[in-house]
């Protein structure tokens, strides 16, 4: 009886955890749908590398100075840009940007949109560049000319 009582929970728990991942075709996260052409590497690889991708190029730009990376953050969203209803690309603001798909579902707190932008070129952001001014300087809020003032003053000595 304890056997049978135990074996039909367990199917219970496995069938239930199936029909959850059935609507998204199966585990993880929702990952919005890119455009352009598929990455040269592939996507397994770059989801595995991506950030050491990243990370290397900033290393590139912020120590050498060389700013002509074959790929930068503003080119991924030429590709990977979710959009709202009226078809304008997301900020990183919102839930369904792309990147925030997996950062998101595996808790990983993402900080370059403190400071890049979110999305494609030629998109307005101020808005949401200045919500999340606050999370990056909370003393000053949106306000990025005190900000640039207080740098100003530093570097001649003030």
């Amino acid at each position: 009886m304890r056997a049978s009582l135990l074996m039909a929970g367990l199917i219970a728990m496995l069938a239930s955890a199936i029909w959850a991942g059935e609507g998204q075709g199966g585990y993880g996260p929702v990952i919005p749908e890119a455009t352009g052409e598929a990455h040269p590497e592939g996507n397994d690889y770059m989801r595995r590398w991506h950030m050491s991708m990243m990370r290397h190029d900033r290393d590139v730009t912020i120590y050498e100075g060389k700013r002509e990376q074959n790929a930068s953050l503003g080119g991924c969203f030429e590709c990977h840009a979710a959009k709202d209803e009226t078809g304008t690309p997301v900020t990183y603001a919102d839930e369904r940007h792309f990147c925030r798909s997996c950062h998101d579902y595996v808790a990983v707190k993402v900080d370059c949109f403190d400071c890049h932008r979110s999305t494609p070129e030629g998109v307005e952001e101020p808005a949401a560049h200045a919500a999340l001014g606050g999370l990056l300087f909370p003393a000053l809020g949106a306000d990025v000319g005190a900000l640039v003032a207080y740098l100003g003053a530093r570097e001649v000595g003030q």
